[in-house]
């Protein structure tokens, strides 16, 4: 396809000359404004390395990068982290967000959050709000998000969306540990109201990578998840919108992760880096550039790194000669350079990657030897459970 692409100019944002290319300025995008957060949950999608307060972009930087997202034709943003509601300036950013033009959403562990609070985001404009679950109680998903007391708040929080009426979207993420609740979570969903709960089976990269024999389910709990799953959504259409993933490691064809790298997607880490997805920056040896030192049109057009995988150039046997090499774009390049060592290789997700009968056999015998303790995630890279057993 052919379109005009954006820059920035001494004048502001204008159009040039048009290019040929198969990628679109995206129509959401994610703002991970802070990594810092009170969960510690062992399958957090952020970095091992996690980007530091001094780091982040300030509330200028932030409303300068808004601005400009809604300049170049973005719709909608969505305000992640860590947990976005540490940031005290977050109802400010919000409101220059719907000021742009912006349909904000508020992905959020909701342990923060007091009535008071989220009555001013709702006067500042939000859209939308995204609560995290754990489970479907309190005992497991406590346990599961390392902070005592936090599921009781995230019911309440949720409640109180509803009396504002904030739409609501509940976020389960499910494994070995939290699956015999899946019934319960999705009963909990429409008690509480909301408009759509997704489901998604940890994806195992970053902190889930450290936890992942502590939390791979087994083939079993999958084929009954995704029975229940199935009969939930012929019951409840109408009532709950089910999203629905399917973990990679038990899958025939690899996910077309994000759209494909660099082509409908991208995400503002804490620091201003634009990444293709929230885990790009476990690949290690690619220079993301940041809002700082670019503009963000020049950057989808020019980032070296986000060039590197997009399309199907890059791509190797039996990727490059594959008929749906462009319905998959490769995969997730994540989960390649996780089990490779390599982001340029197949994913492994794919069947017809050699290293396919591999995953499989390691997810069965990790589901089988039934590990449980977590490492929980932190800033000081981790902390073992069992450790913190050995010291109550």
């Amino acid at each position: 396809m052919s379109e005009s692409v954006v820059t920035r100019t001494d004048s502001g944002i204008a159009p040039v000359a048009p290019i040929a290319r198969d990628h679109v300025i995206p129509l959401a995008v994610l703002a991970e404004l802070t990594h810092r957060c009170p969960l510690q949950c062992p399958y957090c999608s952020n970095p091992l390395d996690l980007e530091r307060a001094g780091q982040e972009l300030t509330t200028g930087e932030w409303r300068k990068t808004l601005s400009e997202l809604a300049q170049i034709g973005v719709l909608q943003i969505h305000f992640s982290g860590g947990e976005p509601t540490v940031r005290k300036d977050l109802a400010e950013i919000v409101k220059h967000a719907n000021d742009a033009g912006l349909y904000t959403n508020l992905i959020t562990s909701a342990v923060l959050l007091t009535k008071d609070k989220l009555k001013d985001l709702a006067d500042a404009g939000l859209s939308h709000i995204q609560i995290s679950f754990q489970g479907s109680e309190t005992i497991v998903a406590d346990r599961v998000a390392g902070l005592a007391k936090s599921h009781d708040k995230k019911i309440q929080v949720a409640r109180w969306s509803r009396e504002l009426d904030l739409p609501l979207t509940v976020n389960a993420v499910m494994h070995r540990q939290n699956l015999h609740q899946l019934s319960d979570v999705i009963q909990m969903a429409v008690d509480l109201d909301a408009d759509r709960l997704e489901i998604a089976n940890v994806q195992y990269y970053g902190w889930a990578l450290k936890n992942r024999a502590a939390l791979m389910p087994t083939l079993e709990q999958i084929e009954d998840c995704t029975r229940i799953v199935e009969d939930a959504q012929v019951r409840l259409k109408g009532t709950l919108a089910i999203d629905y993933v399917v973990p990679d490691y038990y899958a025939i064809r690899p996910k077309k992760c994000m759209g494909g790298w660099g082509r409908q997607f991208f995400n503002i880490s804490p620091s201003g880096k634009v990444l293709p997805c929230h885990a790009a920056e476990t690949i290690t040896g690619l220079a993301f550039d940041s809002v700082r030192d670019h503009s963000i049109a020049w950057i989808w057009e020019n980032s070296e790194a986000l060039n590197r995988y997009r399309g199907t150039g890059w791509m190797p046997e039996p990727c490059r000669s594959c008929d749906h090499r462009e319905e998959d774009y490769g995969g997730c390049r994540c989960q390649a350079f996780a089990l490779t060592g390599d982001a340029g290789n197949t994913d492994p997700a794919c069947a017809l990657s050699p290293l396919h009968e591999g995953i499989f056999k390691t997810a069965e015998q990790e589901a089988a030897e039934g590990a449980s303790q977590f490492i929980y995630r932190n800033f000081s890279g981790g902390t073992r459970e069992e450790d913190i057993i050995n010291r109550a």
